[in-house]
């Protein structure tokens, strides 16, 4: 019985790594109902929301999705201050609008992917419902800017009640909750209490806690020292950057956003992103979420083998996409992994 698979198309290299994506998992055996929905530019340039009602009721009735990432209008720049308003960021409130709250990261050493390290193994959890990506900020007087970290106690037993249990899940021994309460004593001192009350209930796993910076310097210095990173939005997204850099860059992992009953599997994405010509396009990105999604599906078995595969095409080396060092387009890097199978 095939998987039903909600597929969340955001346009540009999108489409060569959707294309590269099913090629791979139908060579592996996967048998997926793919439900297709154009959102952010995609969507604009074919008259339709950017964010369409029917595209949250599909992921809502599947509880998966796969997720290529959404671009903004064209010729949207940066906003600043004194700037023209820039539209809503789709990614985020395509989190939002789902209830996402929690977004996994793992982060392990892929072979054939140069790294300083080896042996890294660690997932980074990120709580993304708050904090200073709440984006509640405000202009007080001309050249004065106020910006709120929002924290609540509500968010915060929920996000580490679900990373204690996605660490049990896993088997993983130890989570260490990243902070900065030596200086933030009302919001990250909250956020520490949080996670010390919810700790209590999980006596087989060793609560420990690190200040951000010290953990930045701890990354880069033994990042083997770590099973489980529990961080807050804007930490969460410096460290888990960080985290990818350790092992290749952002082919090397992958974005898990959880949800109530929901789970989207997204893609991550370096610079550049949206200059990619076609068949140009680094599929690793999406085939690695792919791959977390095949697990949660019990689909085990091809999982691996299709990392297998990667790692074998990767660590030969003739054939490579050109951020890795190559010149291979996206379709004769995806044949051949698929070669691999």
């Amino acid at each position: 019985m095939a998987h039903r698979v909600v597929f969340v198309q955001g346009g540009g290299a999108g489409f060569d790594q959707e294309a590269a994506v099913r090629r791979v998992l139908t060579a592996a055996g996967v048998a997926i109902d793919y439900d297709v929905h154009c959102a952010g530019r995609t969507a604009l340039d074919q008259g339709k929301d950017a964010l369409p009602g029917t595209l949250f009721e599909a992921v809502r009735a599947a509880g998966v999705a796969l997720k290529t990432k959404l671009l903004q209008p064209q010729g949207t720049v940066t906003p600043t201050a004194h700037g023209p308003k820039s539209p809503a960021n789709y990614n985020l409130d395509f989190r939002r609008r789902l209830g996402l709250f929690a977004s996994v990261r793992p982060v392990h050493n892929v072979a054939g992917l140069p790294s300083r390290f080896t042996g890294v193994n660690f997932l980074l959890v990120r709580e993304i419902t708050e904090d200073l990506y709440a984006s509640s900020e405000h202009e007080i007087v001309p050249g004065v800017v106020q910006s709120f970290k929002i924290v609540t106690e509500a968010a915060c037993l929920r996000f580490f009640r679900f990373t204690f249990e996605l660490a049990r899940k896993q088997g993983r021994k130890s989570i260490h909750c990243i902070h900065k309460a030596n200086i933030l004593k009302l919001a990250d001192g909250l956020y520490l209490e949080c996670f010390r009350k919810v700790a209590k209930d999980f006596p087989d796993i060793a609560a420990k806690d690190l200040i951000v910076d010290n953990t930045c310097m701890q990354l880069v210095s033994k990042p083997q020292q770590f099973e489980v990173m529990a961080a807050g939005n804007l930490y969460g997204d410096l460290l888990s950057d960080l985290g990818a850099g350790l092992v290749g860059g952002t082919s090397a992992t992958a974005a898990v956003n959880h949800g109530d009953g929901v789970k989207v599997y997204e893609s991550v994405y370096g610079a550049g992103y949206e200059t990619i010509s076609p068949d140009h396009a680094n599929p690793l990105p999406l085939i690695f979420p792919a791959v977390e999604m095949l697990k949660d599906l019990g689909e085990t078995a091809a999982a691996t083998r299709i990392v297998k595969a990667v790692e074998a095409v990767l660590t030969e080396g003739k054939v490579r996409p050109a951020d890795l060092g190559g010149s291979a387009g996206t379709a004769e890097f995806t044949e051949a992994v698929v070669g691999k199978l």
